[in-house]
């Protein structure tokens, strides 16, 4: 490609050459004419960025210099000003036609001042196809060009911008803070992290790229005046914006708005107020991040909390509810027939009485659930526990006619506990044992330590339980029994948890169940 200084010196020296060939050749008739079209030309050159219009001239000057000088050596000032006219446009159909009339017009001249005869004819047509080849050639050469400079130009934008959004890319982030900071400019960075989408498979990358352009488009139309905004780290984008007032309401506007639905955390720092160095800013800006994410996390799961607690209390009080429904319509069945009698409830006291008890201990339990943690907690030896629970056990079994075995292998294992909560808990397994077993039965206990883990597994050889009950029995008001409140297991796993603890089971229907309490041992220094 030619360009404007190229062409103030080529096309003078093409001239003068042809001028000096004219003159050493003895052809000084038309000298005079042929060095005046000649500086019209030249002049044509030189003034056509004043005056663009000579520029559409310049082919009658070049004609009259060749129609003068009768040499066959301007055709190489015929190929430059093709090159210079056609240098702008991409196609060969708007190239061709330009190139032809300026062929054409050689050849017209040329044929002026030769002999004509089949040879001359044959040169003309030559210097047609020449004019082709040229052409096409050109044309090649300026794609190829053209496209390599959109391939650097792109691989340039890729270094510096987000492939996704078009957005700034870290290092173009980098850039444009050195940028601003050189310049002495006040400004605010601004770090957006977007999380949680609602309403969206992330795994779907089609839904992931339209909510992350989204926006940045969003971005990029609420702070139009920034110097620089860019995505980076995923989720992540920033914001170089100029110090000026109103920042958080257009954060909030664009958050209420565009960026409704999506869970938006960020900071603000502004240079240099709150750090005298880029890389202080950046590592305060970050921080400042964290540590708003980290509020909104723990905002959320305080939510979630209490969101769980007023799940639980509401099953609670419907299970309450249903189990207190239930004495109190016989109470209230036997009341009514007792109108009868006048009033005479003693046929239906035992029964009326029983229903009290149990709601009585109905209530008395669902307490004992609501109670908070156990509190009275001292370092303990599990063995020593478990041998209490052996003896207050042992006659129970006895009168119901199965036998209870206790085997300590972790005896001196130390445990930070409620004795009289753990006692409460491994009584209600052993007896939930002994119930389990409709014939005369083994409950074995064992103790062992693992770890930092100290277990207690009581196994039985009763029905067991079958595989979808396994997941509702620790609910509570969960029960197979006919008398049982459902409360039982619940409460021993509550107290299992205050206890940094576990209760596990594992039962096979027709051999038995094994339920293990899990609690951390006290490390002794």
């Amino acid at each position: 490609m030619l360009t404007y200084t190229m062409k103030r010196v080529i096309f003078p020296l093409g001239c003068l050459l042809v001028i000096l060939s004219s003159y050493f050749l003895g052809r000084t008739s038309s000298l005079t004419l042929m060095i005046i079209a000649g500086s019209l030309f030249v002049a044509s050159i030189y003034g056509e960025r004043r005056y663009p219009v000579l520029q559409k001239i310049q082919w009658i000057f070049l004609g009259l210099f060749h129609y003068f000088s009768e040499l066959n050596w301007c055709n190489m000032l015929y190929y430059l000003l093709i090159m210079t006219m056609i240098q702008d446009k991409q196609r060969v159909v708007q190239t061709l036609p330009i190139s032809l009339l300026l062929v054409l017009e050689y050849t017209s001249i040329r044929l002026s001042y030769v002999t004509i005869d089949a040879y001359t004819l044959l040169v003309s047509l030559f210097d047609v196809l020449t004019a082709f080849v040229i052409i096409f050639l050109y044309h090649t050469l300026i794609n190829s060009e053209a496209e390599k400079r959109r391939l650097r130009e792109k691989n340039y934008f890729l270094t510096l911008h987000d492939p996704l959004t078009g957005m700034l890319n870290y290092e173009g982030y980098m850039n444009a803070l050195q940028e601003t900071a050189d310049k002495e400019r006040s400004f605010f960075l601004i770090l957006l992290n977007i999380q949680n989408f609602n309403g969206f498979n992330k795994e779907v990358e089609d839904n992931w790229s339209t909510i992350i352009t989204g926006t940045g488009d969003s971005i990029s139309r609420h702070f139009a005046d920034a110097y620089g905004v860019s995505r980076y780290a995923g989720d992540r984008f920033s914001i170089i914006l100029p110090e000026v007032a109103g920042i958080e309401e257009r954060m909030s506007t664009m958050q209420t708005t565009d960026l409704k639905g999506l869970q938006v955390t960020y900071s603000i720092s502004v240079y240099p107020e709150t750090a005298e160095t880029l890389q202080q800013l950046i590592t305060i800006a970050e921080e400042r991040l964290f540590q708003a994410q980290r509020s909104k996390w723990i905002k959320n799961e305080e939510e979630v909390y209490r969101s769980e607690r007023l799940r639980a209390v509401g099953e609670l009080a419907a299970g309450m509810a249903h189990e207190i429904r239930n004495p109190l319509t016989a109470i209230r069945g036997f009341l009514q027939l007792s109108r009868g009698q006048a009033y005479n409830i003693a046929p239906w006291y035992e029964v009326i009485m029983g229903e009290v008890i149990r709601v009585t201990d109905l209530t008395a339990e669902f307490l004992q659930f609501s109670k908070p943690q156990a509190h009275l907690m001292k370092p303990e030896k599990l063995g020593h526990c478990l041998e209490r629970v052996f003896s207050l056990t042992e006659s129970d079994a006895a009168s119901r006619g199965h036998r209870i075995s206790l085997e300590l292998t972790g005896q001196g294992v130390m445990v930070h506990m409620d004795r009289d909560k753990i006692v409460q808990v491994l009584i209600n397994l052993i007896r939930n044992a002994f119930e389990a077993m409709d014939d005369p039965g083994e409950v074995h206990i064992v103790l062992f330590h693992e770890g930092d883990k100290a277990y207690t597994s009581i196994r039985d050889t009763g029905s067991g339980i079958p595989e979808p009950a396994l997941a509702e029995i620790f609910n509570p008001f969960y029960t197979t029994k006919e008398e049982g409140t459902g409360l039982g297991l619940a409460l021993c796993q509550k107290i299992a948890h205050d206890h940094n603890g576990e209760i596990t089971v594992r039962s096979e229907v027709g051999v038995g169940s094994t339920f293990t309490l899990e609690l951390p041992v006290m490390i002794v220094e």
